[in-house]
């Protein structure tokens, strides 16, 4: 007898960071709000009220020109402590519902409410009442997504937005599959998409129709996982304790940087910062990347991957100049520099298997 679906919601709370302000200044309720940097010193746009948006104010827009798409734009410095707080709220609320909680971000996450500890045997009941608790008691607004899976919950999170709730029951989700593009594959994003559209997918489902040696020319290793996807298959679990994935650091420059030395300390810099995050959360890297964008907006990235993995600081800033030698940073102005780490691991995977540890 096949298992029976599970029951995954996805929650998205709205406009966050500029619904925050919103809720705490009345001065600028029903006003286009952004959040980010300031725009002499060459800011971006990291949160967008909804109001903003309707001017084609969006997230991770120069705020140069937000400002210029929208005159009356009201910018606002981040607060990320406050926002750290309210995200902590949703999170207890949507804990009350499920042990099953796996947050992906301060305004985001999934629950597994198969079983829950409402005894709502519904999730879209589950949903429901979540949406009215952050609404009643943190006066904020979130937008859900009900379906069998992860990916599929998530598409729907955002399919009403905002204050949505859409529901994707197991007998609708070829229907639903049926109408979306192939962007919405996770894991596609526009290189890749652009790859898929020119061997002719356009289309989710597309993907199926496409032979495997086919589609594994154009993505790689990505073609089995986009085949069981497009397929609305998603058998990834709701992790509620899930390891750090990556860690990164980046600045954007109030002026071009051109000197070499100049932009040596400042990977130097965000390298050792990376290292110290590193050693806060006890974790370990093998990977180190470093990115840089330059003055007419084209970025690129470099990574190096070694055995053993390190949070070492010299060791990474060591890694993040090498890396650096492999672009044309100096030989062309540097607008942004970023340095990451991936890969990562707790010392707890490096113990050896006879130890003893205390129970």
């Amino acid at each position: 007898m096949p298992d029976a679906p599970r029951r995954i919601i996805h929650i998205d709370m709205d406009a966050f960071y500029a619904s925050v302000e919103q809720r705490d200044d009345p001065k600028l309720r029903g006003r286009p709000v952004a959040v980010g940097g300031s725009p002499e010193s060459r800011g971006v746009v990291a949160a967008a009220s909804y109001e903003a948006r309707a001017f084609g104010v969006r997230s991770a827009l120069p705020m140069a020109r937000a400002l210029r798409l929208c005159p009356e734009l009201l910018v606002v410095r981040p607060d990320f402590a406050r926002y750290r707080a309210v995200s902590q709220q949703v999170m207890a609320i949507l804990r009350e519902a499920s042990p099953l909680v796996e947050p992906l971000s301060l305004d985001e996450a999934y629950l597994d409410v198969t079983e829950n500890l409402w005894g709502e045997p519904l999730a879209v009941s589950v949903a429901k009442r979540l949406k009215a608790r952050i609404r009643d008691e943190l006066r904020l607004t979130a937008s859900a997504g009900v379906a069998p899976n992860k990916f599929l919950a998530k598409i729907a999170s955002g399919w009403r937005k905002p204050d949505g709730l859409t529901v994707i029951a197991p007998e609708r989700v070829e229907r639903f599959l049926a109408q979306l593009p192939v962007e919405a594959l996770w894991g596609v994003g526009p290189v890749t998409a652009k790859k898929l559209r020119a061997i002719g997918i356009a289309r989710l489902v597309d993907v199926r129709k496409t032979s495997e040696e086919r589609l594994r020319g154009a993505v790689g290793n990505l073609a089995g996982w986009l085949e069981r996807l497009s397929r609305g298959e998603d058998p990834r679990p709701v992790e509620p304790h899930r390891p750090w994935m990556s860690l990164s650091g980046e600045t954007t420059y109030a002026r071009d940087l051109e000197d070499s030395g100049e932009i040596r300390a400042e990977i130097e810099r965000l390298a050792r910062r990376l290292a110290a995050s590193l050693e806060r959360k006890n974790l370990l890297a093998r990977t180190v990347t470093v990115k840089v964008r330059y003055s007419d907006f084209s970025t690129v990235t470099r990574s190096h991957t070694a055995a053993a993995p390190t949070r070492e600081a010299g060791e990474i800033a060591a890694r993040a100049r090498a890396l650096l030698e492999r672009t044309d940073a100096a030989r062309r102005p540097v607008r942004l520099l970023g340095v990451g780490a991936h890969g990562l691991l707790g010392e707890a995977d490096f113990l050896p298997t006879s130890r003893a540890l205390p129970l």
